[in-house]
């Protein structure tokens, strides 16, 4: 059943296309008049270092937040209750890790990608694990992109009910045209202004609907909380651990390893990476990270307000019966406050989160390519900045079409899944790679590599062969069944897995590094000017 026969209106329709339309017209104009006007990669990598933290934490916010947030995390809420506001208040936590471990020594120590900071830590085998690293970067960023452009059908779905070929074709193939757009003319600065732009829609947007359900109780949790729980269906027991992820052994390990995924994977997703080494300084990275981690904690609150709202005023059942994975609780929460309007601004949020997003994803990868892989590896450091430059743009381009085509040929794939698939294998690979570099003595280039391959392959291997894949109506082969591994998420084994393969190859190196820690210790205590 499709939001459209019983909510979303033409007046909806037609006021959505118009939003959305007009939001593009502008970020592109914008992009435009802010792109690199010099061949210089340090502009297109960066974009403009002297921004003030409160701008730099809008666009590390519009970074991370996807439609998931607004979508998927208040769906589970409304559906869920506890265990989904237990799951936001992952996302939270995830932004503390980036601000007490990774942020400041990887801003000191880096260049223009992690790669370089690896480099110049791990420099007998630098090539071997840029390689290494790209590759991951590129599967993360591939897997994370595909994730919001079927996204975009999915929320197509909601208005239309099931599209046809060529309403999916055409939907895919216009976000995923302006993505490029946005990513091989625009660069960072072009993606950092849809990403402000985006930030301050999405912050605006989930405050006035939070305010508006709590303004329908009368300013009262109470209240909302227990009509919530009087329409779920479950009675008190939606307001308490379980109702998901607690039915057995098995759901709650399921829970754990996705946790685990997303408070250590946001630590090393490429695109928050590359946002972190933008700011000029290191007080300025402080406090953006600060206004990143409350304006991310704002719309999580908001997002449980919203999700619990949705049952209470919507109910459950009627949640479900429209879209059981509950993505469509949101925009029925609208409808019923705000009728047309306001389910036509948040649908038109929705489709700028996931451009916004997307343009973040197809950056960073043209980045890895363009200067980890032909700069660093392939031209050895002797490419000229206009020659990195347009290999940087031809990569965005080759990004974004590989994703289009990727989506169409999955577009019934979970979008989920593929996002939290992508969170396993930065914290897995890129993750242990990195705390390991920045805080190990004895790290080696072979270390590096291990962790980077072995976590990779580990988190891949461990999908492929889980209910994700076979053996459960949900499963991408339901007829199937080879899941021997029982998790959704394979985090709890892989992560630990990428730390222990990191340390092996250290303990084993029979050759420690040219360049002394506590050389690499200086850069990162004093940093250096880009």
């Amino acid at each position: 059943m499709s939001i459209s026969a019983a909510v979303v209106d033409r007046f909806s329709l037609q006021l959505t296309f118009v939003l959305f339309l007009s939001v593009v017209v502008v970020t592109l104009f914008m992009a435009l008049l802010t792109a690199p006007h010099r061949d210089e990669i340090s502009e297109f990598y960066l974009g403009n270092r002297t921004m003030s933290p409160l701008r730099n934490g809008l666009a590390m916010c519009g970074d991370y937040l996807s439609a998931a947030t607004l979508l998927g995390s208040t769906g589970l809420v409304a559906l869920t209750g506890y265990d989904g506001l237990l799951y936001l208040s992952g996302t939270t936590v995830a932004w503390m890790m980036v601000l007490l471990l990774i942020a400041e020594p990887l801003h000191r120590a880096g260049k223009f990608t992690p790669g370089d900071m690896l480099a110049l830590r791990l420099p007998r085998l630098q090539r071997p694990v840029r390689i290494a690293l790209a590759v991951c970067t590129l599967t993360i960023t591939t897997l994370y992109l595909v994730a919001q452009l079927v996204g975009s059908v999915a929320l197509l779905t909601q208005f239309t009910g099931e599209p046809g070929a060529t309403t999916r074709t055409l939907c895919v193939v216009t976000i995923g045209t302006v993505v490029i757009v946005y990513a091989s003319i625009g660069g960072m600065p072009g993606a950092t202004v849809i990403q402000i732009i985006k930030a301050v829609m999405l912050v605006a947007g989930v405050s006035v609907t939070a305010v508006m359900v709590l303004h329908h109780f009368h300013w009262s949790p109470d209240a909302l909380l227990s009509a919530a729980a009087d329409r779920s269906g479950y009675g008190t027991r939606f307001l308490e651990p379980g109702l998901r992820y607690g039915a057995s052994t098995t759901s709650k390990l399921d829970f754990l390893s996705l946790e685990l995924a997303i408070v250590l994977g946001l630590a090393a997703l490429p695109h928050v990476l590359m946002r972190l080494l933008a700011p000029r300084s290191g007080g300025v990275l402080r406090s953006s990270v600060v206004w990143a981690v409350s304006l991310v904690g704002l719309v999580c609150l908001a997002a449980g307000i919203l999700g619990l709202g949705a049952t209470a005023i919507v109910g459950r059942d009627t949640i479900a019966g429209t879209d059981h994975k509950g993505d469509a609780a949101v925009l029925l929460l609208a409808h019923a406050l705000g009728g047309g309007i306001l389910t036509a601004l948040l649908s038109c949020l929705a489709f700028v989160t996931l451009l916004a997003v997307a343009a973040g994803l197809t950056l960073a990868a043209a980045t890895s390519l363009a200067h980890d892989l032909y700069g660093e590896v392939i031209r050895r450091g002797r490419a000229s900045q206009t020659e990195e430059l347009t290999v940087a743009r031809l990569s965005a381009v080759v990004i974004g079409v590989l994703g289009i085509l990727l989506a169409l040929v999955s577009w019934d794939a979970n979008t989920a899944t593929l996002a939290f698939l992508a969170f396993a294998i930065a914290a897995s690979a890129i993750l242990p790679a990195l705390v390991y570099s920045l805080f190990w003595r004895r790290f080696t280039g072979q270390g590096a590599l291990l962790s980077l391959w072995g976590g990779l392959v580990c988190s891949v291997l461990l999908v492929v062969f889980s209910p994700v894949v076979s053996s459960t109506p949900d499963s991408f082969y339901p007829s199937a069944d080879f899941a021997w591994f029982p998790l959704q998420n394979p985090g709890i084994v892989s992560i630990p897995a990428g730390f222990l393969l990191g340390w092996l190859g250290t303990v084993l190196s029979t050759r420690q590094e040219n360049v002394s820690h506590e050389e690499f210790e200086v850069r990162m205590l004093v940093g250096s000017e880009r």
